[in-house]
């Protein structure tokens, strides 16, 4: 846990800075490397989605370390035991996902902390420096452990201010996809009215002094996500970004295609007439 880079990264938050991040969904430990070069303030790796596998997970974990990038890794649902490896293998918080309820965020916040606030065992892992810190990190880690909901459902939307009594829960992450899907518009980034009611969910999360936190689309939609108040701000994913690079390098040669559901290139280029 990087004591140091988890309370820059508040303390930002804290003073209405925003925070720019990363989110993780391919391999390569080169990316995150990358990301702490270029000085972002965290990264989220995701394990939920994708086929990131706990080697994988690991090396982008150690490409962080002696940074000021904190490290978070999306786990796949609320489970003890994967919010346990998770944090024994160094990461400096967990990402939730599918948090619809007060209770299910007590739990995921008991399940971070070591006892007696929490149930978290104590092993000579990484983070305690296998077994060598026990006592220091013992001592910090309830204090600075973070623990980010997601909210992409419309019920936890509804229950968003019981979500906000919750301690130990400061920074609220927004999932547009899943929540529109919930309501109905399954495909659909931000469907009919969702784009207003993640706003008033936003400003309701501000309001119980919580920071929101939602992944860009695009550099203009960063700028707008900022400006609407969003301050833990996502400049994309890597494949995201990697892809809008390449449309954007292939468009200006003529070459440009869409990707299929089959994983093939469309047969014809955008703007090429058969």
């Amino acid at each position: 846990m990087k004591t140091s880079a988890i309370k820059k990264l508040r303390e930002k938050l804290a003073t209405d800075q925003p925070v720019y991040g990363l989110w993780v969904t391919l391999e390569s430990a080169s990316i995150t490397e990358m990301a702490v070069a270029l000085g972002l303030d965290w990264i989220v790796i995701d394990a939920e989605h994708g086929h990131l596998d706990w080697k994988e997970i690991l090396e982008h974990i150690r490409s962080t370390v002696r940074s000021e990038t904190v490290v978070l890794v999306r786990i796949a649902e609320l489970n003890g035991g994967l919010i346990k490896r998770v944090l024994d293998i160094g990461a400096d918080g967990i990402v939730v996902p599918w948090i619809e309820t007060a209770q299910q965020l007590k739990e995921a916040v008991a399940f971070a902390m070591y006892p007696p606030e929490g149930v978290r065992g104590i092993g000579a892992e990484r983070a305690t420096g296998w077994g060598q810190c026990l006592m220091e990190h013992t001592q910090e880690a309830n204090d600075h452990v973070m623990v980010v909901p997601i909210i992409e459902t419309v019920t936890a939307g509804r229950n968003i201010n019981e979500l906000c009594l919750v301690n130990g829960a400061d920074i609220f992450f927004f999932g547009p996809a899943d929540y529109s899907s919930t309501a109905g518009y399954r495909g659909q980034w931000e469907g009919p009215g969702i784009a207003a009611e993640l706003l008033a969910i936003k400003d309701t999360l501000r309001a119980h002094g919580k920071h929101c936190g939602i992944i860009a689309t695009s550099n203009e939609n960063l700028t707008e996500r900022r400006n609407q108040g969003f301050r833990m701000l996502g400049v994309g994913s890597d494949s995201g970004l990697l892809l809008r690079s390449l449309h954007a390098a292939l468009g200006i040669v003529g070459q440009d295609r869409g990707i299929l559901p089959t994983l093939a290139p469309e047969m014809t280029p955008k703007g090429i007439k058969p």
